[in-house]
C-alpha cells in the first residue's frame, strides 16, 4: 500500500529535494508552499506521484483546510515534514523587532499551525511520523543569526516537549538540524560556509534518518560535532570564538 507524505516549504531547497527523493522511493507526496507555479512544476517532474497544494503556513485556517484536503484527496498522511521557513541575517546594529516577528510568524508559528492540524489525526490513528526542520544554529547564539537562530532553538524546545506524549500515542516526532545547505536562502550569505552540502545530499540524509527511531537528524557530522562542542563550552570561551564571526 502506497504511503502518503506531506511536505511544506517544498517549492525549493531541502523540501523540494526531499519530495523528489520520497516520490522516487514510492511515496505519494503532497507538496505545499506559497508559490503555486513552483509546486506545479515540481509535480510535473513526478506526475501522479507528487501533488501540489499551494499554502501559506502562516494562515492557520488555510493550514487546517489544506491538511483536510490532502487526506480527502490522497488518504491519511503517514509522514509530515514541516520545512517551511525563512532566513535573514541581523545584528545589534540595526536590529529590528519587525524582522524578528516576521521570522517567528513563519518559522515557529507556521510550523505550530501545521502541528496543530496534524497531531490530533495521527494520535487518533495511533500512527504517523512528523519531522520538523530546524537548524544547528538553534544550538548556539551566533552573530548574524539573532532572529533566525532563536526561531530554530524554539523549534528544538517545542519538539522536545511534545515528543514523549506523541510517542505514547503512537506518533514518532523527529527534529532535523542541518548545517549549511546550498539553497536559495543560503546563497544570500557573503561568508564561507563550512561543510556545505547540496539540497540533494541533505534530502538523502533526511530520508534515511526518517527510517530510524532516533529523535534528532543532524548533519553533516563535522558540523554537528563542531556546534555541539561550541555549545558545551563555558560562555567566556564560547564568546571568544563567536566574536571572531562578527563581520
Amino acid at each position: 500500500m502506497t504511503k502518503i507524505a506531506w511536505i511544506t516549504g517544498s517549492s525549493s531547497g531541502i523540501g523540494r529535494a526531499l519530495a523528489l527523493r520520497l516520490a522516487d522511493d514510492g511515496w505519494t507526496v503532497a507538496v505545499s508552499a506559497r508559490s503555486a507555479d513552483s509546486l506545479e512544476a515540481l509535480a510535473a517532474e513526478r506526475a501522479g506521484k507528487i501533488h501540489a497544494f499551494a499554502l501559506d503556513v502562516t494562515d492557520k485556517a488555510a493550514v487546517t483546510k489544506t491538511f483536510e484536503a490532502i487526506e480527502q484527496a490522497l488518504g491519511p498522511v503517514d509522514l509530515a515534514v514541516f520545512a517551511a521557513g525563512t532566513y535573514t541575517r541581523d545584528y545589534a546594529k540595526g536590529f529590528s523587532s519587525d524582522v524578528l516577528e516576521g521570522m517567528y510568524k513563519l518559522n515557529v508559528f507556521g510550523t505550530a499551525h501545521c502541528l496543530e492540524a496534524v497531531m490530533p489525526a495521527m494520535m487518533n490513528r495511533k500512527n504517523g511520523r512528523i519531522a520538523v526542520v530546524a537548524s544547528v544554529s538553534g544550538y548556539v547564539g551566533l552573530p548574524g543569526a539573532a532572529s533566525y537562530g532563536s526561531t530554530k532553538a524554539a523549534l528544538n524546545a517545542l519538539c522536545e516537549s511534545l515528543y514523549p506524549e506523541l510517542q505514547q500515542n503512537g506518533v514518532h516526532l523527529q527534529i532535523v538540524n542541518p548545517g549549511f545547505v546550498d539553497t536559495p536562502l543560503t546563497k544570500k550569505n557573503d561568508f564561507p560556509m563550512p561543510f556545505l552540502v547540496t539540497s540533494e545530499e541533505a534530502a538523502n540524509t533526511i530520508a534515511d534518518g526518517l527510517k530510524a527511531d532516533r529523535f534528532e537528524i543532524i548533519f553533516p557530522w563535522k558540523m554537528a560535532l563542531s556546534i555541539k562542542f561550541l555549545h558545551a563550552l563555558p560562555h567566556r570561551l564560547r564568546f571568544a570564538l563567536t566574536k571572531k564571526i562578527l563581520r
